[in-house]
């Protein structure tokens, strides 16, 4: 008899490139391991207020680092990552509260669309350098993954209700209840205790504590389907 699919929670932030590497490296595993992946948009600026982290870009050498090492892994892991002229102020600046609000939306009405939006948006700002702080800008990611205009609209509207700003409060106070201090944060249950692994370079790690056999960021069977695109 065959095992349940164990559940992941990846909880994440747009503003975080790691998170993006994360993502996408899960999204390949959904079908190779025996998991079943939940995504949870969080806000990390609140994660790393409550933990007491310093983001990356207030420490210079390690802002210097950071730029030069997801070049390397944007190759290692084939995700279109690209660092944005003015690091600064899309992370700090604009920020990524409207965005996530929206994702929580969609969580909330359309969750099975989750994953196509939250990698649209992610190309916009990883990707093509471009905005996803305004309404215009997030209705045209919605779009490009599936919506329909009257959709991405309703769905916008959504983002100023108390539904949707306590559902991202609640997602990032969960994270923060069990130890997150940035993201992506990974959470799984296991021997009846809880268990997180922060960090896109944590999945060998995560692959060994479930069993299940690491096979490298990019498996063969999504090389073949990178390769053919």
């Amino acid at each position: 008899m065959s095992r349940l699919p164990r559940k992941l929670e990846l909880f994440y932030d747009l503003l975080s490139p790691y998170s993006w590497l994360g993502f996408e490296v899960l999204c390949r595993y959904q079908n190779i391991w025996n998991i079943s992946l939940k995504l949870r948009p969080s806000f990390l600026a609140g994660i790393m207020r409550d933990s007491g982290n310093l983001r990356p870009v207030f420490v210079p050498r390690k802002k210097k680092y950071l730029k030069d090492e997801l070049q390397y892994l944007a190759e290692f892991y084939q995700v279109p990552l690209v660092i944005p002229r003015d690091l600064r102020g899309v992370v700090i600046d604009k920020g990524s509260l409207d965005a996530m609000r929206f994702l929580s939306s969609v969580e909330i009405k359309n969750p099975e669309m989750l994953e196509k939006v939250s990698r649209e948006l992610w190309m916009r700002i990883w990707s093509r350098d471009e905005d996803i702080t305004e309404p215009q800008s997030i209705q045209i990611a919605a779009e490009k993954a599936g919506f329909s205009e009257e959709q991405a609209k309703g769905l916008l509207e959504r983002c100023s209700t108390e539904e949707v700003k306590e559902k991202l409060r609640e997602t990032t106070d969960t994270a923060c209840k069990y130890g997150a201090f940035g993201l992506p944060t990974v959470l799984f249950h296991m021997d009846d205790k809880s268990h997180i692994l922060f960090g896109s370079d944590r999945l060998e790690l995560l692959a060994h504590l479930l069993g299940e056999q690491w096979l490298g960021p990019v498996p063969s069977t999504v090389k073949s389907k990178l390769s053919a695109i």
